[in-house]
């Protein structure tokens, strides 16, 4: 895009918050980065006939895609940190540079990843080398905390008492954008507790979310489990990820006060539903146990709900977001909400959303121009037709799509 110049998208709608343009507006201004007005396109065409002027007839223009929870560092498979752990600085560089592109084909213009080893996302995202420049914006977390044989220790985070934790986020305060805590066990770290007990105490998570806010940071806990889930809520996270409310294999375990309060303190749930969930569901669903049944719970309870993947670990995708919205879908959610849900909705509950999540002025240029319109049908979100990151716009060409 020539920065001299300012660009007008011009489609068949707007859409944004959920919902179509209020006044029927069809177009976008774009300068240097962001977006410098929204309206009827013959109105902003008038005010700047130098502007260059793309058209696309039967599309609709809405903000880029949040993608809450990814792990750029991560391969995809059953070992899926080994070359984020142990393979040569290129190679890994390499395979974030790919998992990036992936998620903008995606139509993600922002991820939040929740997990690294040695700072390798944070450069990646202050990097101003060429091979760097096709990202998204990224929000990294760094290397999460967690106890001495706990979920993920292998990437280094181990912090067992509340003076640990407090020198480890000092450490990386200045180069992260959030805190993320191992406040339960996993799945990736089978040795360690399971994905249904508690790895810290309710007064530990405090501490996390204590010092992590002197440097302005939200906290992101990793909670399968009621019992992890309830301490986070009772510390005071800003989100919980997994957030399966389980007692074990099978056993849901809703918490009403809990979720309630929830609720009330505004803690988001990070969904993290991957693209192959409906082969899970078929495994995993009985007639007392519904899959993604706590979703709607939470939603029913005015929790605030963020949809990521999980991409980077085993059986997950970094360019199929849209799969994982169609659990929603067949939960009965509306299509305006889930796709608030991914836009600004997501935005403001990650704190940004001054920044990104909306079709308004002053915000970043992130935007999606895709076929059709998504409030009647998810799947015009497969391969948007053109991608828009902070003013640089991608078709998928550009980005190397090797699946229609």
């Amino acid at each position: 895009m020539n920065a001299a110049r300012a660009e007008i998208f011009v489609a068949d709608r707007l859409i944004s918050r959920g919902r179509e343009h209020p006044e029927g507006g069809d177009a976008v201004r774009v300068s240097q980065g962001q977006i410098d007005a929204t309206g009827r396109a013959d109105e902003l065409i008038a005010s700047d006939p130098e502007a260059t002027v793309s058209r696309f007839a039967g599309h609709s223009i809405m903000p880029g895609l949040i993608n809450s929870h990814v792990h750029l560092g991560g391969d995809c498979s059953k070992s899926s940190f080994d070359v984020l752990c142990s393979g040569a600085p290129d190679d890994v560089r390499a395979l974030i540079r790919a998992n990036a592109r992936s998620c903008l084909r995606a139509g993600c213009t922002t991820v939040r990843d929740l997990g690294d080893a040695w700072g390798y996302v944070a450069r990646f995202r202050d990097s101003d080398a060429d091979a760097d420049s096709v990202r998204p914006t990224v929000l990294s977390a760094g290397t999460p905390l967690t106890i001495t044989g706990g979920h993920c220790w292998y990437l280094g985070g181990i912090a067992d008492s509340a003076a640990e934790i407090r020198s480890a986020i000092d450490r990386s305060a200045g180069d992260v954008d959030l805190i993320k805590i191992m406040a339960g066990g996993g799945y990736m770290t089978p040795e360690g507790p399971t994905p249904f007990d508690a790895q810290y105490s309710t007064e530990l998570i405090g501490v996390a979310v204590e010092h992590a806010s002197r440097y302005g940071l939200q906290v992101a806990a990793h909670a399968h489990g009621t019992e992890p889930i309830v301490r986070c809520i009772e510390a005071g996270v800003s989100t919980i990820e997994h957030c399966g409310w389980r007692s074990g294999p099978g056993q849901r375990d809703q918490n009403e006060a809990a979720v309630r309060k929830m609720a009330q303190q505004k803690t988001a749930a990070g969904d993290t539903t991957p693209a192959v969930w409906r082969g899970i569901a078929k495994y995993v669903t009985t007639p007392e146990y519904k899959f993604g049944s706590q979703l709607t719970w939470m939603a029913e309870n005015d929790v605030r709900i963020l949809i990521g993947t999980d991409s980077g670990v085993p059986g997950t995708e970094f360019d199929q977001l849209k799969l994982s919205m169609e659990l929603y879908e067949e939960l009965g959610f509306a299509r305006g909400d889930i796709i608030d849900m991914v836009t600004m909705g997501a935005a403001e509950a990650l704190g940004i959303g001054h920044k990104t999540g909306d079709l308004r002025a002053g915000m970043a240029a992130d935007l999606l121009i895709v076929a059709g319109n998504p409030l009647n049908d998810l799947d015009c979100l497969h391969r948007p037709e053109r991608v828009i990151a902070q003013g640089v716009v991608y078709s998928q060409q550009d980005l190397g799509d090797e699946q229609s």
